[in-house]
């Protein structure tokens, strides 16, 4: 059996599966913590288990895409999940997190909420109807937190109705007596802000890129030591490190993504580890902005090769 000691030791086993095997492991959607995500988790945590009042903490969580607020979400929501009240015979949901509409309407976003609580509501039009359902349901349930993901969305809708989804917000938020998290990008934060009654409710966290630092560092030896390599990869190192960064623009989706593309590129070409020049390679499929990076890296290096 090969040396496996650069892998953690619940992972080595993987390294001797078959090639087939090890490639739809690596592709396998999973959690991988890390410092910022770690503490937001732990924020939410700490909202979930708040006592009702007047005035609930709320929290948005914002970032580019593919920083892993999404991700966060699905996270928290799976380690507080659903349950069943034996003495009520109701369902309980302390985490009830959605997904907003393409074009979030009040309408539509009660919609959405009564789809999670389990109570298809066919008549989207009746919104007084379908506020008070969501209201009666999210007592029943034991809603302790709800979670409005991608709030990005509204920005779709016209002015008017921005409006009227930032009034629909702090209704909830002065109703339900429960935790509001919302998750998005920039322009999402600037939105809510237009509210500044609304404003003052949240605190705000942002997911910001990666630097060349030791948190980053930590990720790539994690990364190192969970791929099911059987061969010491150099993701740790200096140069590897920057090249990732420069490709992936410090951007957490497509870290992971170009890390899973060069494991299962060295299972396939069968050096068994990732290393510097891998991230060079001509036949090495990237993300197009990972693709454009390259495009410049390369560029730059022909303008000082033509000098020298």
């Amino acid at each position: 059996m090969s040396d496996l000691s650069h892998l953690a030791e619940g992972y080595r086993e993987r390294a001797m599966w078959a090639d087939k095997e090890r490639i739809a492991w690596i592709r396998m959607d999973r959690w991988l913590g890390f410092p910022k995500a770690e503490v937001v988790r732990k924020t939410l945590d700490g909202m979930l288990r708040y006592p009702p009042r007047t005035r609930m903490p709320c929290l948005l969580i914002y970032g580019q895409t593919g920083m892993g607020k999404s991700r966060i979400v699905e996270r928290f929501e799976a380690e507080n999940p659903r349950g069943f009240n034996e003495a009520t015979g109701t369902a309980t949901i302390p985490v009830v997190a959605v997904q907003l509409p393409p074009q979030p309407t009040d309408g539509e976003f009660y919609g959405e909420v009564l789809e999670k609580l389990g109570a298809g509501f066919a008549g989207r039009g009746d919104v007084q109807r379908a506020r008070q359902l969501t209201r009666r349901l999210m007592g029943q349930v034991g809603a302790r937190m709800l979670i409005l993901d991608e709030i990005n969305h509204m920005l779709a809708c016209t002015p008017r109705q921005q409006r009227v989804f930032l009034n629909t917000l702090r209704y909830l938020a002065n109703d339900l007596q429960i935790p509001l998290v919302c998750t998005g990008n920039h322009e999402a934060r600037a939105a809510l802000l237009t509210d500044a009654a609304l404003a003052e409710r949240f605190d705000a966290v942002e997911l910001v890129r990666w630097q060349n630092d030791e948190p980053f560092r930590l990720l790539m030896v994690t990364l190192a030591a969970i791929l099911p390599l059987r061969k010491p990869s150099q993701l740790e190192e200096e140069r590897c490190r920057t090249a990732i960064l420069d490709l992936s623009d410090g951007n957490t989706g497509r870290i992971f993504r170009l890390a899973e593309t060069l494991a299962v590129r060295a299972i396939e070409n069968g050096t068994e580890r990732i290393e510097v020049g891998d991230l060079d390679a001509d036949d090495l499929v990237l993300p197009s902005v990972s693709m454009k990076a390259l495009a410049q890296r390369r560029g730059r290096g022909r303008a000082k090769a033509a000098v020298a």
